[in-house]
């Protein structure tokens, strides 16, 4: 796959698992995302968000493991929990990242315990996530990326008291919104956490409209 300074590592997983060409929204975001810029990203179904979630968490993470997580990805269901699991561990294979997942239907206590000995990414649902975060205090001191994948189906359970109260217990870290559709409330919750996004909103056919903002950033790299 080529994508200008990818990890050599990440890249050859992607190459082994099928994945010799980035896709048009892989293109248009990467440099941004590897900035550590915050980014709201408007693309349909079926364009391959969740792939470029863990594409660039692996990317950034690349290192050496540490006690606590460094990405917290937000997840609509337990069947994307398992998704997003099955795709870090293809892509991820050479990254020695400590990747694990919780959902509603989960053993809050055996999640727990397992989370206190050490990963480096943690996906979840909302109300598992807030559930956690209220009783365990995890450290978010290290957080590196704090990820809303699929953002318009949780918005409209009403998850952003939720997600904007571990929002607000971090002080800094790059925050990135997937959406398929710029609605009211993800406009709310973009600017009530993040700060000065780039906005991404790639039509139907795959193309995108950059900000003026954005291919700054492009043209720099």
């Amino acid at each position: 796959m080529k994508l200008k300074k990818i990890n050599e590592k990440l890249q050859d997983a992607l190459i082994e698992n099928g994945l010799t060409e980035a896709n048009v929204l892989q293109q248009e975001t990467f440099s941004t995302i590897k900035s550590g810029a915050d980014c709201i990203i408007l693309s349909p179904a079926g364009s391959g968000k969740s792939t470029t979630i863990v594409i660039n968490v692996i990317q950034q993470l690349t290192g050496h493991t540490e006690e606590s997580p460094r990405a917290l990805i937000f997840v609509e269901d337990k069947a994307k929990v398992l998704e997003m699991e099955a795709l870090f561990e293809k892509y991820g294979k050479y990254s020695n990242l400590e990747v694990y997942g919780v959902h509603d239907k989960g053993d809050t206590d055996y999640d727990k315990n397992y989370i206190s000995t050490g990963v480096d990414v943690l996906i979840g649902t909302p109300n598992k996530l807030s559930d956690m975060f209220t009783t365990a205090g995890y450290n978010v001191n290290r957080l590196k990326m704090f990820i809303i994948d699929d953002a318009d189906p949780m918005l409209k359970l009403r998850h952003e008291t939720k997600i904007m109260r571990i929002s607000n217990s971090i002080t800094k870290t790059q925050r990135i919104i997937f959406a398929e559709n710029l609605t009211e409330r993800i406009e709310i919750l973009a600017d009530k956490m993040m700060l000065e996004p780039y906005l991404f909103d790639m039509d139907e056919e795959g193309e995108e409209e950059l900000d003026e903002e954005e291919e700054d950033i492009q043209e720099e790299e």
